[in-house]
């Protein structure tokens, strides 16, 4: 973790070019052609990569899935037949031959929660693993991990439900490293006045991720079959961790590419802010601090409910409303609303308003937006 000192020393580690104007460095504090905003959409892509792979067994499962058969056996593989009472599939378009599978409905929870069961403790290690060895082979190690256990989904679901299961726990581990890994970067790379504006940014991915699959999700399993949900997703999340360890750094200072203005901006701006040295917390400030609970009820209450709808809103459209893979997707219209309004709501900064009572304002009318769009009927 950087500190005030060792900040202050960097500024005069950088050569002092007295061709860099005002008027360059001004430059250098507005527009996207930096590479500190470069590394938010590098960013954004990773969390578009990460919540895709998230959705995708919960779109997916509802083809993996043959309700027609009551078998005892947990994992069971059939072949799914053209003629399948369920009418699940159009007549237009080519059958799949991909295995379906006897899973009761205990079961497929199972599956889906499995993703959250390592993830609970696991952010606590990873902010610190990520300021010990850095922000970038952390997020990269666990997009790259992540990425190639979706590869694998299919054959593990034909192994069993055990491995299935297993799989998933450590594929959820691995996306809370770079869910959370990710922050530590901005403390070296994002200057005070940037910083919500970077975090946006990179943050708004996980919503792009979570619309793209849902949109297409149900299309790809109907003409190309379940597991290529995986595979495409899959392949997706590879190809970003080829993009980030070759062009991300932990650091500005260590960066080859990042120009002299830019590094000197960065760097100064973070040295007017306080710091505070070395690695201790105020726990015992945070344990009596009540603003800090309310934010931390606030988000486990956030959280709960946008995990409960994404994970079971294509599984209850398919089971209860009778619907196609790929009429699924118009009815989530509505959670996607609710899921912008209320998580968009705390994206908003301005400022020139008093902080707290901006981010208030608006964090009210975002759950009133997000209830007035789960109400609307389907």
């Amino acid at each position: 973790m950087s500190t005030g000192t060792d900040i202050k020393a960097r500024v005069g580690d950088i050569p002092n070019d007295s061709n860099l104007n005002i008027t360059q460095e001004q430059s250098f504090k507005k527009g996207f052609c930096s590479l500190r905003h470069g590394l938010a959409f590098i960013l954004q892509l990773c969390n578009f990569s990460i919540y895709t792979q998230q959705m995708n067994l919960s779109i997916a499962i509802t083809a993996m899935v043959n309700t027609t058969v009551a078998s005892s056996q947990p994992n069971a593989s059939t072949e799914r037949s053209p003629a399948d009472s369920q009418g699940f599939w159009n007549g237009t378009l080519q059958e799949s031959k991909a295995p379906v599978y006897d899973w009761t409905p205990e079961i497929q929870g199972i599956l889906l929660s499995s993703l959250s069961y390592g993830s609970f403790l696991a952010p606590i290690p990873t902010g610190y693993v990520a300021g010990v060895f850095g922000a970038k082979y952390v997020v990269g190690a666990g997009l790259l991990v992540s990425s190639v256990l979706t590869l694998f989904i299919p054959l593990a679901a034909d192994a069993g439900v055990a491995l299935l299961i297993v799989l998933r726990v450590i594929q959820g581990i691995a996306q809370v490293m770079v869910l959370t890994g990710q922050y530590s970067m901005w403390v070296k790379w994002a200057p005070p006045l940037e910083r919500s504006q970077l975090t946006t940014i990179a943050g708004s991915g996980s919503m792009l991720g979570t619309f793209l699959v849902l949109i297409a999700g149900g299309l790809l399993c109907q003409t190309l079959g379940w597991p290529y949900i995986f595979y495409i997703f899959g392949g997706i999340g590879c190809a970003c961790s080829l993009i980030w360890f070759p062009l991300v750094y932990d650091d500005p200072q260590n960066h080859p590419f990042i120009s002299t203005g830019e590094k000197r901006y960065i760097v100064c701006s973070l040295a007017q802010e306080d710091c505070s040295p070395g690695w201790s917390l105020p726990l015992k400030s945070m344990v009596k601090s009540l603003p800090l609970w309310a934010i931390v009820v606030s988000y486990f209450c956030e959280y709960w409910l946008l995990t409960t709808i994404m994970a079971y809103t294509p599984t209850y459209i398919s089971s209860v409303l009778q619907a196609t893979l790929r009429d699924e997707n118009p009815p989530t219209r509505n959670y996607q609303e609710a899921l912008h309004c209320h998580r968009g709501s705390c994206l908003i900064w301005d400022p020139r308003a008093p902080a707290l009572g901006q981010i208030q304002s608006w964090h009210h009318h975002g759950l009133l937006g997000s209830v007035f769009c789960l109400q609307q009927p389907l």
